[in-house]
């Protein structure tokens, strides 16, 4: 266990974690990519009152393991690269399997790239 928390940076992990789940409510919302992913998949946008939790649950445990993971390689953004890009190419093969709609595979697909991007940003400039 020590190897995978000996040097992680948790102000990191946590700034960038919570930096990917608010990019995730821009992302999704009204003004970006929200009305687009909404009718692509025959659901209607509900209220912030509305949100599935365990959903909002498992994709806030899902960007602090990424957030984690990045911290593990450092600010190295090739092997940052490989881990993200691993991610969306896997989150695409499973919209892919289950027949999503090409527009919300790739909005979803982008969220996850632009979502580790802010994770990677948050690693490798701010000084935490």
């Amino acid at each position: 266990m020590e190897a995978i928390t000996v040097g992680v940076s948790w102000i990191d992990v946590i700034v960038g974690a919570v930096l990917a789940f608010v990019l995730g409510w821009l992302w999704y919302s009204p003004q970006l990519f929200g009305k687009q992913w909404a009718a692509a998949l025959g659901v209607e946008l509900g209220s912030a009152s509305n949100m599935p939790m365990m959903a909002m649950v498992s994709q806030g445990v899902g960007l602090l393991l990424v957030a984690w993971a990045c911290a593990l390689v450092g600010a190295n953004f090739w092997i940052w690269a490989v881990v993200v890009i691993a991610f969306v190419v896997l989150q695409y093969s499973n919209a892919l399997f289950g027949k999503t709609p090409s527009i919300a595979a790739n909005v979803n697909a982008g969220y996850v790239l632009a979502a580790g991007l802010v994770i990677w940003l948050v690693r490798a400039f701010l000084p935490f």
